[in-house]
């Protein structure tokens, strides 16, 4: 059984609960590590991120935590890397590797807070072709190993984060299919593990976790990593189902 969780938020960004209260409840799950990651400072939007001056004390506080809670668990400091982000990921355990946004002329569109600015940009940017948007995003993700140096690739396919809500797409469309197998036949060269992510589900917004379940099985048939993560910002949703999709790490 998986005893561990390494996607997880507090509120030194945009999560419910302090470090140490999601390492009590941590520990009351019998988990075995956790790990923090937190969002990365991004300039153009501040409504979700860490400041630039509490990076010191985020770290210090994963110090302080892991001094006093040995013994009953163990505590990574990581954090989860914009592709925009400006500041370099540094003094953290690892680094996961995330695209929140699609910079498209002067505008940084976040995929990940609705349609309505997907829609929008997509009319204003692409001549309302939403598979060129959606290509336009993986080939972004594709290049996310090199622009943060990533040690887990978060949520690959977060532009269909609503995507049961609201069709803003067909899944099925061989022009998405083309652009997301082109971007993971670029990140597997790099051996990186991708996460399974049960964030979604845990806020009501899908029913499975994403990537989706075609791209999960293109990333095993091809020798590919993957490992569970909740995507957690309250202490209720740690390892969010996790022995429901166990299966999926198998080949």
């Amino acid at each position: 059984m998986i005893r561990e969780d390494f996607h997880v938020h507090t509120t030194f960004s945009d999560g419910h609960h302090s470090m140490e209260e999601m390492v009590l409840s941590a520990i009351d799950l019998g988990m075995e590590r956790i790990g923090f990651s937190d969002h990365s400072h991004t300039s153009y939007d501040l409504s979700y991120c860490m400041k630039k001056e509490n990076y010191p004390a985020y770290l210090r506080e994963v110090r302080r935590l892991r001094e006093k809670y040995e013994g009953k668990i163990r505590i990574l400091a990581g954090i989860e890397q914009d592709y925009y982000s400006d500041v370099r990921p540094e003094g953290f355990d690892y680094v996961i590797g995330a695209a929140h946004y699609l910079h498209l002329g002067e505008e940084y569109i976040d995929v990940d807070w609705g349609t309505d600015r997907l829609r929008a940009a997509c009319s204003k940017y692409f001549d309302g072709d939403i598979y060129a948007l959606t290509a336009c995003y993986f080939d972004m993700v594709s290049g996310i190993v090199d622009k943060t140096s990533c040690d887990l690739i978060a949520h690959f396919d977060l532009i269909s984060l609503y995507i049961e809500r609201d069709p803003l797409f067909d899944r099925k469309d061989p022009r998405y299919i083309g652009a997301w197998k082109q971007a993971l036949d670029r990140l597997l060269t790099y051996g990186i593990p991708f996460e399974i992510n049960t964030g979604a589900i845990a806020r009501g917004y899908r029913t499975g976790p994403y990537p989706d379940y075609p791209m999960i099985d293109y990333i095993k048939d091809r020798g590919g990593r993957l490992l569970l993560s909740s995507d957690s910002h309250d202490k209720s949703t740690l390892m969010y189902r996790f022995k429901d999709f166990e299966n999926l790490l198998q080949g």
